[in-house]
C-alpha cells in the first residue's frame, strides 16, 4: 500500500542545512502549515553567534506561549550534523524516523561559493584546498545525506528528494568556476540518482534560483585576487565586484581586494532585502516539496528561466551548425541521420529506439 502523505496534509521535512535566511522562512512557513521539520545544523555555522541568531530567534518563539506558535516545538527536532561526515549523516537520519517516524521530504539546502577564477585557484596550496573543500561542502556533504536517507526512503516506497542548487547548475560563471563545477557534479548524481530510484517511488527535483539569491545568503569565500583578473584590465563579468560591493554597503562585512588573504563573509541584509531576495524561492519549495508528480527540474524566477532558455537555445544552435560533424561518425545511413540533416531533432525519435537515454525524466 502506498503511504504517501497527500501533499496537503502534513509532511516531516529533513533539511540538511537550516540556518540560511531562506532555509529560516521555509521553516517557518511549514511550521505553520503543519509540517515536522528536522533541522540539521552544521557546527562551523552553529558556532557563528550572527548566522545562528535567527535559527535561535525561531526557537525561542517556538517555546513561546504565543497563540500562532502554539505546537511548534513539538514540530521541529534541531540537530547539529556535519555534512562530510558520514556518520553524522546516518545519526541524523536515523534520529529523524525515531522522533517523527517518517522522512516524506529530504531538501539539500548546504551552500556555499568560493569566488576566483580558475588560476587564482591555483596559486597556493591554500587555494588548490579550497577547490576540494567547495565540492566537500555542495558535492560529497550532500551525497552523504542522500546515501543515508535512501534505505528510510526505499523502505516507506515513497519519499521526495530535493536539491536546491541555482541557475549555476546550467550556466557557468566567470570566477566562479569551481563552484559551478561542484553545483554541476551534483545535478548530474541526481540526475543519474532519479532514474535508479524511481522504481520505488521516490521523485528527485533540482531547484534553481537565481545565482545571487544563494550567494548573498550564504558563506563567500574570496581566493586572492591576481592583478591580471581585476575588472579594470579584464572586460569579463565580474561575480568578485558584485559580491564585493554588496559586503560593501555593511561596514561589518566590507572587504578589500587582497593578493595574499583568503577572505570569509557572511553577508548581511535588512530583513525586508532578504524577504524579497528569498521568499519566491521559499514558496516553490513548499509549492512542490510532497508533490505527486512534481518536476525533474524548476527553474525559480522569470529572468532565470529567461537566461536558461538563451543558454540552451545556444547549445541547440550549436548542434544545428556542426550536425555534419556530428552524424560524420554514425557508420550507418539511416532515417534519423537524414532528419538530422534537414534540421529536425534526432531526439523526436529516440523514445521508439527503448533506450533509457532517450527517455524524459522519470515521473
Amino acid at each position: 500500500m502506498d503511504n504517501t502523505a497527500t501533499h496537503n496534509s502534513p509532511r516531516t521535512w529533513f533539511l540538511t542545512s537550516s540556518l540560511s535566511p531562506l532555509s529560516i522562512r521555509l521553516i517557518r512557513l511549514l511550521l505553520a502549515h503543519g509540517d515536522y521539520v528536522v533541522a540539521c545544523l552544521p557546527p562551523s555555522e552553529i558556532e557563528d553567534d550572527h548566522r545562528s541568531a535567527e535559527f535561535r530567534e525561531l526557537i525561542n518563539e517556538c517555546k513561546s506561549n504565543r497563540k500562532d506558535r502554539e505546537g511548534w516545538k513539538d514540530r521541529i527536532r534541531g540537530i547539529r550534523c556535519d555534512g562530510r561526515v558520514m556518520g553524522q549523516c546516518g545519526a541524523a537520519i536515523a534520529e529523524a524516523v525515531q522522533v517523527f517516524g517518517r522522512i516524506d521530504i529530504l531538501l539539500c539546502s548546504k551552500f556555499e561559493a568560493v569566488v576566483g577564477t580558475v588560476e587564482e585557484l591555483g596559486t597556493s596550496p591554500r587555494t588548490n584546498n579550497l577547490v576540494r573543500d567547495q565540492f566537500e561542502t555542495i558535492f560529497f556533504s550532500q551525497v552523504n545525506f542522500i546515501k543515508a536517507a535512501l534505505p528510510q526512503l526505499r523502505a516507506q516506497h515513497t519519499g521526495h528528494i530535493m536539491i536546491l542548487t541555482s541557475i549555476g547548475g546550467h550556466i557557468g560563471t566567470p570566477g566562479m568556476g569551481v563552484y559551478t563545477a561542484a553545483t554541476w557534479a551534483l545535478e548530474g548524481f541526481c540526475d543519474s540518482l532519479a532514474y535508479e530510484i524511481a522504481p520505488f517511488n521516490i521523485k528527485v527535483t533540482i531547484v534553481q534560483p537565481n545565482k545571487e539569491i544563494q550567494s548573498l545568503t550564504n558563506k563567500i569565500i574570496f581566493a586572492p585576487q591576481l592583478p591580471f583578473y581585476d575588472s579594470e584590465i579584464n572586460p569579463a563579468p565580474s561575480m568578485r565586484d558584485m559580491l564585493t560591493n554588496v559586503l560593501n554597503v555593511n561596514p561589518e562585512t566590507a572587504i578589500e581586494p587582497s593578493e595574499e588573504d583568503i577572505q570569509y563573509r557572511y553577508p548581511r541584509l535588512p530583513p525586508a532585502t532578504l524577504d524579497k531576495l528569498v521568499m519566491e524561492t521559499v514558496h516553490a519549495l513548499t509549492a512542490i516539496g510532497g508533490h505527486e508528480n512534481p518536476p525533474a527540474r524548476h527553474i525559480v524566477g522569470f529572468e532565470g528561466s529567461v537566461a536558461v532558455k538563451e543558454k540552451l537555445k545556444t547549445v541547440t544552435e550549436e548542434l544545428e551548425d556542426f550536425v555534419e560533424a556530428s552524424v560524420a561518425v554514425d557508420i550507418f545511413e539511416s532515417e534519423l541521420k537524414a532528419e538530422a540533416r534537414e534540421g529536425r531533432s534526432v531526439f523526436e525519435e529516440a523514445p521508439r529506439s527503448g533506450s533509457v537515454l532517450g527517455a524524459g525524466p522519470p515521473t
